[in-house]
């Protein structure tokens, strides 16, 4: 396929806006801002997908437009005229790379907490309480409508003073779509009852925004066209409301979603994750565009290349939005345009990204470190201008395939010695979790970029001090990983199966189990929904406040499920004391935190127990005393992006750097984010 005949790279004409393609990035809120401000990172973060080839890219998640509409995740404040100048600069700096810059507006309504911002009364239609952010909302008053009118106006004019291309409004959840859901519009009012009177705000919003901008600036609409919810909006009365807008003229292209977002578990039917279907409401939105003969947009985890030009040659879009697949790599156009598409990063669903946000972090890819940090570390590495080096990388997980990449591509000799058969490391246990299979992606990206760049992996080579010192290196890597750990028990360490064990499959789950884990993380979850879903009798026990604090919202979902069934039982605020032996059964011996007397016993065939990795750091500490810099990294010289290895040891031999797990226990993106900023500055 040639450029000219690509869907993809077709230019597309919204009202006086030429798109240079059908891509875009959709309205999403990465918890950059600072003090609601769209500053640097923000802004980076959007011009680093305008340099990768995509024409348009929509900013905010939504940008709050009244001071009762407060940061729920670190939206930005468009009802403050300090964010004009600030628009203004990442508005220019991306049409400097021919892509265009809109804006989603909102009133979150019921959608946020009054415990933020400056502490106003959350305020919905009616006063229904949201699940998700937990707030009893009062019911919407006639000068709070009023007020919140002009604010509208008022901020879609200060986008348009910022030069933006053209503005959104969020109907899926927030206040304008909490009116025409029969679940949160309980009035009896003339705002309440008939699809007529559900749809008065909006229709006031939208006509004083026309008033405030005029006739020629671009307004659509993100809306939901069905709440796919017995008690919300149908699809009948979505689609009906799609085609009112419509014929009224007033908005310019329709931005479709299908589901509702009042629980965890309903987000995640909005917005699948891995294990979930990809892309489940791509043809419903081609509906919409059919019946509504109308600029359609949509994003529902469209995370590849094939499903977006699908999308696109099959009339089902105009524009395709490949958000999440922009967060791990920005650079899909110009990989596309360049003959590159299969160097595309994947996005493998992990959604760490939107955990993160929503859990009150900023966003952040599992595998793409540089997202979020275009300021700090780059996205495409560039060449060493100093001299080219021979290293070598011991480990073959995410964080010593990334060490590798990263010192390929900065044009350094570098090859992997890797003790097992295969590269991946603890990606190839979590991966054995069939709904989490696409973690795999993260591992076979960095195996084809080493291949594409000549990096030689040396499998079943388990490195040695000898073996390290013969090959003569100027850089050593330690990627080694780290093996599991068992929490620290009274009595028992014997007597207890580790979570590994069960992933792997080398135990098999014997009922009843009990699975202590003081981690928290994908691990022990992981051990857990599979012991789960075998259906074997399961005690989860957790020390924490809530099972798997480490592990987001959306997540959660999946395993909370396989735990709802009548074989689980969970048990939080409770800790493994001791296990011992009786006959042919373990007895595990509980405690609590909160009061040291309590003890209660559990009677169960297997105790699994789940506490994190220790470093296997052995070969690293065999030749640190061979190091020139005797294993140090000066963390100053690297948050200030100086190159952190220092000679400490005129003796020494070569550089000795340990990365990821074989520091201490941590997560996939650390490990890489490790490789990432060290390496890049070598």
């Amino acid at each position: 396929m040639t450029q000219s005949n690509d869907p993809l790279l077709q230019p597309y004409r919204l009202k006086h806006l030429t798109l240079k393609n059908r891509i875009m990035s959709t309205a999403h809120e990465p918890n950059y801002s600072e003090d609601g401000l769209p500053k640097d990172r923000y802004r980076l973060y959007h011009v680093e997908k305008a340099k990768g080839g995509i024409a348009m890219t929509m900013t905010a998640g939504s940008a709050s437009v009244s001071s009762d509409s407060p940061p729920a995740f670190g939206n930005l404040y468009a009802y403050k005229d300090e964010i004009v100048p600030w628009l203004k600069k990442l508005t220019d700096d991306c049409h400097e790379h021919d892509c265009a810059v809109m804006i989603q507006l909102t009133h979150l309504g019921r959608r946020t907490g009054w415990n933020k911002g400056d502490w106003l009364p959350v305020l919905a239609p009616s006063p229904v309480r949201e699940a998700a952010h937990r707030a009893f909302p009062k019911q919407i008053e006639d000068w709070d409508i009023e007020r919140i009118v002009k604010d509208y106006a008022d901020a879609a004019a200060r986008m348009q003073e910022a030069g933006l291309d053209g503005i959104e409004f969020e109907a899926y959840g927030h206040l304008m779509d909490q009116f025409w859901s029969p679940a949160t519009n309980k009035r009896d009012d003339e705002y309440g009852g008939s699809l007529d009177n559900r749809l008065r705000f909006s229709n006031l919003v939208i006509d004083a925004v026309r008033k405030s901008v005029g006739p020629d600036f671009i307004v659509g609409l993100r809306m939901v066209c069905d709440e796919d919810w017995d008690i919300g909006l149908s699809r009948a009365e979505g689609v009906e409301i799609a085609k009112r807008f419509v014929a009224s003229g007033k908005i310019d292209f329709l931005n479709v979603i299908k589901g509702h977002i009042d629980h965890d578990a309903d987000l995640t039917g909005v917005i699948p994750i891995q294990g979930m279907r990809a892309s489940p409401h791509l043809d419903f939105a081609g509906e919409v565009r059919a019946e509504t003969k109308f600029p359609v947009f949509h994003a529902a985890r469209i995370a590849d290349v094939a499903t977006a030009r699908h999308a696109i040659a099959e009339g089902k879009l105009d524009m395709v939005g490949m958000t999440r697949a922009h967060i791990a790599d920005p650079h899909i156009v110009a990989k596309i345009t360049s003959g590159r598409e299969a160097q595309i990063r994947p996005c493998v669903g992990a959604t760490y990204c939107l955990d993160r946000i929503y859990e009150g972090g900023e966003a952040l890819c599992i595998h793409n470190a540089a997202t979020g940090r275009e300021g700090l570390v780059p996205q495409v590495i560039p060449k060493s201008d100093g001299a080219k080096r021979k290293a070598i990388v011991v480990g073959a997980g995410p964080a010593g395939l990334e060490a590798a990449r990263v010192l390929a591509e900065r044009g350094h000799a570098v090859e992997v010695l890797e003790a097992m058969d295969e590269a991946g490391g603890q990606i190839n246990l979590l991966a054995r979790n069939p709904r989490r299979k696409e973690m795999i992606g993260i591992v076979d990206w960095r195996v084809s970029e080493l291949e594409r760049l000549g990096v030689p992996i040396h499998f079943n080579t388990y490195a040695e001090e000898d073996d390290i010192l013969s090959r003569d290196a100027d850089l050593v890597v330690i990627a080694t990983g780290g093996m599991p750990q068992n929490p620290a028990l009274t009595e028992g360490d014997n007597l207890v199966t580790s979570s590994w064990d069960i992933i792997a499959g080398t135990v098999k789950p014997e009922g009843p189990v009990l699975l202590f884990d003081d981690n928290g993380a994908h691990a022990g979850m992981t051990a857990a929904e599979l012991i789960a879903n075998q259906g074997v009798e399961l005690e989860l026990v957790s020390p924490e406040r809530f099972f798997a604090p480490e592990i987001g919202g959306m997540n959660h979902v999946p395993y909370a499920k396989a735990f709802a069934k009548p074989n689980v039982r969970v048990t939080i605020n409770t800790r493994l004391l001791s296990v011992r032996r009786d006959g042919n059964a373990l007895v595990a011996v509980l405690g609590s935190d909160f009061d040291r007397t309590i003890r209660q016993e559990r009677r169960v065939a297997q105790i699994v127990v789940e506490h994190a990795t220790s470093a296997n750091d052995e070969l690293y500490h065999a030749l640190k005393p061979h190091s020139k810099n005797l294993g140090a990294v000066d963390y100053k010289a690297l948050i200030n992006r100086r190159c952190p290895i220092q000679a400490k040891n005129p003796d020494g031999r070569f550089d000795l750097v340990r990365i990821g797990d074989a520091v201490a226990s941590r997560n996939i993106h650390a490990g890489i984010y490790d490789a990432l900023r060290i390496f890049s500055l070598v």
